[in-house]
């Protein structure tokens, strides 16, 4: 089965999957330089329900967030990457500046995001509360970050 899959054709799939029992989790980020950090969370993340979806953010939606010069890896190289890791199911692409369209659009039973993030300030949480879902943040590794990974370059 295709890891990448458009917006469309991962609601159709999550439906029969939803039909089988299989509880979705989801996550998302830009997942732009990957890392043991990155790793560790989704990991954690697949171990919330039967299948973890990732939206990754498109080029452009990170050139807004993280500014010129990101990301440094393409959207085609970023989803190829995150397909190939073993905690990912699925990966789709979105292009807004937060991933809440495709959050209602999918409309996991977990929206998981990492702890830096304080619950009121999840995009979607509010959402995935409204249908009966659970929002997890998860504790990151500390010191892993892409942002510190380019400054180290830097220098």
């Amino acid at each position: 089965m295709k890891k990448v899959c458009s917006r469309r054709a991962l609601v159709r799939l999550l439906r029969k999957f939803r039909r089988a029992g299989k509880k979705v989790v989801f996550t998302n980020g830009c997942f732009d330089l990957l890392h043991a950090g990155h790793v560790t969370y989704l990991e954690k993340a697949r171990k919330f329900g039967d299948l973890l979806v990732l939206g990754l953010n498109s080029d452009a939606s990170v050139r807004r967030i993280k500014g010129p010069g990101r990301p440094v890896n393409p959207e085609t190289d970023r989803l190829r990457v995150m397909a190939a890791l073993e905690a990912v199911d699925f990966v789709t692409l979105f292009s807004e500046t937060t991933p809440l369209r495709l959050i209602c659009e999918i409309r996991p039973d977990v929206l998981v995001k990492g702890a830096d993030w304080r619950e009121s300030e999840i995009v979607g949480a509010r959402e995935v509360k409204s249908w009966g879902g659970r929002v997890k943040r998860i504790r990151l590794l500390p010191g892993r970050s892409t942002t510190r990974i380019l400054k180290e370059i830097g220098n």
